[in-house]
């Protein structure tokens, strides 16, 4: 059986597949933005879900607010899961200076989660908060993330660049979600129930790299 084997060819042939069904499916589809529409189509080809053409929304003039964190080399991405972390490309990350931390399986995250009753996510944001410098949260399965996150801005206890908001399922995904959308927090969300901690490191990849393409 032939079949293509250099991974930079797949991914080639993947992103022409993607806009040939585009073309097809949906030929009134108009992207916003050439910046948009990379960030759109690298989360179709993370999930082969072409809902996201409709369901990925950016608020409050966030892919300026990103462009301004990633290179300006002194932030911290906080995740709400080892996976999305794992998804990152942070041999780039490193190479922009940004650092990057997880606090999900962080003891003392868990005692502190379990002494207020709150789940091991809420206690990262609240650990998150208290860190010095430029904050960017990607959140990718923990609505209740979201949740702390949208309270601690409310209350001036944490400032934040912006948020990726893309909690998969049931119970508050999409409430979570939409609670986002409608703050004054710059945003890329994945309104709906759908998305996951593959979508939110998508979403960063895809931010990365086009920065890396610009530079070079």
């Amino acid at each position: 059986m032939d079949y293509i084997r250099n991974p930079q060819l797949i991914e080639t042939e993947s992103f022409k597949i993607i806009q040939g069904i585009i073309d097809q499916e949906f030929p009134d589809y108009i992207f916003s933005s050439t910046k948009e529409e990379k960030i759109i189509k690298r989360v179709i080809h993370t999930s082969a879900d072409f809902d996201y053409l409709k369901n990925l929304v950016f608020s409050n003039d966030v892919i300026s607010e990103l462009e301004k964190f990633f290179l300006g080399g002194d932030g911290t991405i906080f995740t709400d899961t080892t996976m999305a972390l794992s998804g990152i490309n942070k041999r780039l990350l490193d190479k922009l200076g940004i650092r990057y931390e997880c606090y999900i399986a962080d003891p003392e995250v868990a005692e502190q989660a379990k002494a207020k009753g709150m789940t091991r996510s809420m206690a990262g944001i609240e650990r998150a908060a208290t860190i010095s410098g430029p904050k960017l949260f990607v959140i990718g399965n923990a609505p209740t993330a979201i949740f702390k996150l949208l309270e601690l801005h409310k209350q001036g206890e944490l400032n934040t660049v912006a948020v990726i908001g893309a909690p998969v399922g049931f119970v508050g995904a999409a409430e979570s979600k939409e609670a986002l959308f409608e703050s004054d927090l710059p945003a890329i969300i994945a309104r709906g129930r759908k998305g996951g901690s593959n979508v939110a490191a998508a979403i960063i990849n895809a931010m990365l790299y086009q920065l890396i393409e610009r530079e070079n």
